[in-house]
Protein backbone atom coordinates (compact mmCIF):
# COMPACT_ATOMS: atom_id res chain seq x y z
CA UNK A 1 0.00 0.00 0.00
CA UNK A 2 2.87 2.15 0.42
CA UNK A 3 4.33 2.22 -2.98
CA UNK A 4 0.73 2.99 -4.42
CA UNK A 5 1.09 6.11 -2.20
CA UNK A 6 4.40 7.09 -3.39
CA UNK A 7 2.87 6.79 -6.98
CA UNK A 8 0.17 8.71 -6.18
CA UNK A 9 2.04 11.83 -5.59
CA UNK A 10 4.90 10.90 -8.15
CA UNK A 11 2.14 11.51 -10.43
CA UNK A 12 1.24 14.83 -9.13
CA UNK A 13 4.77 16.22 -8.43
CA UNK A 14 5.84 15.28 -12.27
CA UNK A 15 3.60 17.06 -14.53
CA UNK A 16 3.56 19.92 -11.78
CA UNK A 17 7.09 20.05 -12.26
CA UNK A 18 6.82 20.28 -16.05
CA UNK A 19 3.84 22.71 -16.06
CA UNK A 20 5.38 24.97 -13.18
CA UNK A 21 9.27 25.26 -15.15
CA UNK A 22 7.61 25.30 -18.86
CA UNK A 23 5.37 28.75 -17.04
CA UNK A 24 8.27 30.23 -15.15
CA UNK A 25 11.00 29.70 -18.34
CA UNK A 26 8.51 31.64 -20.49
CA UNK A 27 8.13 34.48 -18.27
CA UNK A 28 11.83 35.13 -18.50
CA UNK A 29 12.88 34.45 -21.44
CA UNK A 30 16.82 34.23 -20.03
CA UNK A 31 19.22 31.61 -20.03
CA UNK A 32 19.17 31.45 -16.31
CA UNK A 33 16.58 28.27 -15.17
CA UNK A 34 14.29 29.95 -13.23
CA UNK A 35 11.59 27.10 -13.64
CA UNK A 36 14.44 24.51 -12.10
CA UNK A 37 15.00 26.85 -9.23
CA UNK A 38 11.46 28.05 -8.69
CA UNK A 39 10.23 24.17 -8.45
CA UNK A 40 13.38 23.00 -6.31
CA UNK A 41 12.85 25.86 -3.73
CA UNK A 42 8.93 25.11 -3.69
CA UNK A 43 9.75 20.90 -2.97
CA UNK A 44 12.11 22.55 -0.37
CA UNK A 45 9.31 24.96 1.48
CA UNK A 46 7.16 21.62 1.01
CA UNK A 47 9.04 18.99 2.28
CA UNK A 48 10.29 21.74 4.85
CA UNK A 49 6.28 21.97 6.21
CA UNK A 50 6.15 18.67 6.20
CA UNK A 51 9.61 17.84 8.49
CA UNK A 52 8.37 19.97 11.04
CA UNK A 53 4.55 18.92 11.20
CA UNK A 54 6.31 15.19 11.65
CA UNK A 55 8.56 16.70 14.57
CA UNK A 56 5.22 18.11 15.81
CA UNK A 57 3.39 14.06 15.77
CA UNK A 58 0.81 15.73 12.78
CA UNK A 59 1.79 14.01 9.92
CA UNK A 60 1.47 10.31 9.61
CA UNK A 61 3.72 8.08 7.49
CA UNK A 62 0.86 7.92 5.00
CA UNK A 63 1.40 11.84 4.04
CA UNK A 64 4.76 11.92 4.64
CA UNK A 65 5.40 9.03 1.83
CA UNK A 66 2.54 10.95 -0.41
CA UNK A 67 4.04 14.49 0.15
CA UNK A 68 7.80 13.91 0.97
CA UNK A 69 8.34 10.52 -1.28
CA UNK A 70 6.35 11.14 -3.46
CA UNK A 71 5.15 14.57 -4.60
CA UNK A 72 8.72 15.83 -3.49
CA UNK A 73 10.41 13.61 -5.12
CA UNK A 74 9.02 13.96 -8.58
CA UNK A 75 8.53 17.74 -8.00
CA UNK A 76 12.30 18.49 -7.43
CA UNK A 77 15.06 17.44 -9.68
CA UNK A 78 18.77 17.55 -9.03
CA UNK A 79 19.42 15.81 -12.15
CA UNK A 80 18.47 18.63 -14.11
CA UNK A 81 19.19 20.93 -11.69
CA UNK A 82 23.37 19.69 -12.33
CA UNK A 83 22.44 19.19 -15.95
CA UNK A 84 21.42 23.11 -16.32
CA UNK A 85 25.12 24.27 -14.48
CA UNK A 86 27.09 22.30 -16.76
CA UNK A 87 25.27 23.75 -19.89
CA UNK A 88 25.34 27.62 -18.12
CA UNK A 89 29.74 26.74 -18.06
CA UNK A 90 30.00 25.17 -21.52
CA UNK A 91 28.72 28.06 -23.02
CA UNK A 92 30.63 30.63 -21.15
CA UNK A 93 27.84 31.77 -18.43
CA UNK A 94 30.02 30.82 -15.55
CA UNK A 95 28.45 33.74 -13.93
CA UNK A 96 24.96 32.48 -14.31
CA UNK A 97 26.41 28.99 -13.62
CA UNK A 98 27.97 30.36 -9.69
CA UNK A 99 24.93 32.40 -9.15
CA UNK A 100 22.32 29.27 -10.11
CA UNK A 101 24.36 26.89 -7.66
CA UNK A 102 24.49 29.57 -4.93
CA UNK A 103 20.77 30.42 -5.12
CA UNK A 104 19.81 26.71 -5.46
CA UNK A 105 21.69 26.16 -2.09
CA UNK A 106 20.80 29.45 -0.09
CA UNK A 107 17.29 29.96 -1.19
CA UNK A 108 16.63 26.30 -0.95
CA UNK A 109 18.32 25.49 2.32
CA UNK A 110 16.52 28.71 3.89
CA UNK A 111 13.01 27.51 2.01
CA UNK A 112 13.21 24.08 3.79
CA UNK A 113 14.02 25.50 7.41
CA UNK A 114 11.32 28.58 6.96
CA UNK A 115 8.99 25.66 6.40
CA UNK A 116 10.27 23.45 9.30
CA UNK A 117 10.27 26.43 11.62
CA UNK A 118 6.62 27.09 9.92
CA UNK A 119 5.17 23.48 10.37
CA UNK A 120 6.13 22.86 13.82
CA UNK A 121 4.54 26.30 14.82
CA UNK A 122 1.45 25.15 13.01
CA UNK A 123 0.77 21.66 14.33
CA UNK A 124 3.43 22.15 17.40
Amino acid sequence: MNWLLVIAGGMAGAPLRYVTDRAVQLRHGSPFPWGTLAVNVTGCLILGTLAGATLAGAAPESVRLLLGTGLCGALTTYSTFSYEVLRLAEKGRGRYAAAYVGASLAVGLGAAFLGAVAGEAVWG
